[in-house]
């Protein structure tokens, strides 16, 4: 490889730890969805400033063509990224669907609340109209 391949591989993986630690920073990113990223970024900018060490990889693995192991990798991490963010979308599902049905259960007690205050009192209107709350 010659130098400017060498500048471009590290310059990437720097640029790509770079904007994953500013993401952090910034509290864009949380600290479990950046470990990825981060692992990922790492082993790049080893691949890049030492590549004896992924021929040395290929070999200790018996991979044959080197650029497969990057591949295998590469694809490994987003298989992994993509596991953690459908757990976490189950999990956001499944709090949503709480979330729903209590917020149904406190309008139907509302409602009976309003029907019962209503039929007490119907001349002086609703709870609603009399505090301004229209009906969604």
């Amino acid at each position: 490889m010659t130098i400017p391949s060498y500048s471009i591989g590290i310059l990437s993986a720097l640029a790509t730890l770079g904007v994953v630690i500013e993401m952090l920073r910034r509290r864009r990113l949380r600290e479990r969805h950046a470990l990825w990223w981060v692992l990922a970024g790492v082993f790049a900018l080893i691949v890049s400033a030492f590549p004896d060490a992924l021929e040395w990889g290929t070999d200790a693995l018996g991979v044959g063509v080197p650029t497969n192991l990057i591949f295998f990798v590469s694809i490994t991490v987003l298989f992994l990224v993509c596991i953690q963010h459908s757990a976490e979308l189950t999990d956001l599902e499944s709090n949503t669907r709480t979330l729903v049905e209590m917020a149904a259960l406190q309008d139907l007690r509302l409602r009976e609340l309003e029907r019962r205050f209503d039929h007490g009192s119907s001349a002086t209107g609703s709870i609603r109209e009399r505090v301004g709350i229209d009906r969604l």
